[in-house]
């Protein structure tokens, strides 16, 4: 063999792994594109875990919250509107691509930006959906400069579930529901999401296809809403999707056996994809309720969590790191075994980073 063949035959296999390696790590930047996450830090710099992580990984997102879930007396995020303004200027400025700055600040008991800490009271759909419309949008006005003096450019919210059982203690008790009427509660939502649009931020219409009937709290367990879900839960998400206000949306965790007699939404093909995107005509991005909630982590490991919720059309994969902890290191090294082994399909990522691009890069948001 001339020895210019062989050598060109030796350079060539020693630049395999190399491009192998930039395919992979492309690859696990996708994935992690397609996450939001928690971290524990109220003040963060270039050491810290969460800054590596999104760096590491071009992170789709974080999620803040104000108190850690197991100790209400300490801070974890959010302590005063300085350190929040703080927080995020540099999560964005580590950040190598847009960064989704999220939180759930809802109005009423479901705040993360609260009173308390120095930031504007807002009421809760319940108390809003009795005054006028006017009056609604005078408040989310005012809660949506809020956010986004704050850095907060993705609120989860509005809630569209319809209070259809007043028995229900996580939708209807703590006063999240604009009521039974699917006008009222689209009209409600509708100023909500015109409200924060106007300033750059970004709503999520929640938890489809519907929690307002139940009876459990998926935080706690498995919810079944066979029973008791009716389809005036979709008129809602019908309406805003064809006014054009649902850009972003996330799933529920109950079971519906009308729906899907095998998986719960955010885990059902039958439901994400079948439903909402085929039959409903969403085309915007799907984001998972947090998947550390019982009502998944109790029935189904991380592995088949990430898989079923992916194939199943979630663009967005929620882990808070409120109700457990997981790294996110675990959580990418599982999907990318799992796109290599032909378990999750590699267009499946393309897919959902295409969703998740266009809603960043789309004029108004960021």
């Amino acid at each position: 063999m001339p020895r210019i063949l062989l050598l060109f035959i030796t350079l060539f296999s020693l630049t395999l792994p190399l491009y192998a390696n930039d395919e992979d790590d492309t690859l696990k930047k996708m994935i992690g594109r397609m996450l939001v996450v928690g971290f524990e830090d109220e003040r963060i710099d270039e050491n810290s875990t969460i800054v590596k992580e999104i760096q590491m990984y071009h992170l789709g997102g974080v999620i803040l919250f104000d108190r850690f879930y197991t100790d209400k007396a300490r801070v974890k995020n959010i302590r005063s509107p300085k350190q929040l303004q703080r927080l995020t200027q540099q999560l964005q400025h580590f950040s190598p691509k847009p960064l989704l700055i999220s939180t759930d600040q809802e109005g009423g008991r479901v705040t993360r930006l609260k009173p308390r800490d120095g930031f504007d009271e807002i009421a809760s759909a319940s108390a809003l959906s009795r005054q006028p419309l006017t009056y609604a949008k005078k408040a989310y006005e005012k809660m949506a400069t809020m956010l986004a003096t704050h850095g907060i450019n993705c609120n989860f919210g509005p809630v569209v579930d319809l209070a259809l059982n007043e028995k229900n203690s996580v939708i209807v008790g703590l006063e999240r529901s604009y009521g039974k009427e699917s006008a009222v509660v689209s009209a409600y939502a509708q100023t909500f999401i015109d409200a924060l649009k106007e300033q750059g931020v970004i709503s999520v219409l929640k938890h489809f296809p519907g929690h307002g009937s139940s009876l459990n709290d998926s935080h706690l367990g498995f919810v079944d809403v066979t029973k008791t879900w009716n389809a005036s839960e979709l008129e809602p998400y019908r309406t805003l999707i064809a006014s054009g206000h649902a850009r972003m949306m996330m799933s529920a965790h109950v079971f519906n056996a009308n729906l899907d007699k095998t998986y719960p939404a955010t885990l059902s093909y039958a439901i994400n994809t079948k439903l909402l995107r085929e039959k409903m005509g969403y085309q915007g991005v799907l984001i998972s309720d947090d998947l550390q909630m019982e009502a998944i982590a109790r029935y189904y490991t991380l592995q088949e969590t990430v898989t079923l919720a992916i194939n199943s059309g979630i663009d967005i994969l929620l882990f808070g790191n409120q109700l457990s902890y997981t790294r996110t290191d675990e959580i990418v090294n599982t999907i990318f075994a799992q796109v290599k082994r032909g378990a999750i399909a590699k267009e499946r990522i393309i897919e959902a980073n295409e969703r998740i691009e266009a809603l960043l890069s789309s004029k108004g948001t960021l």
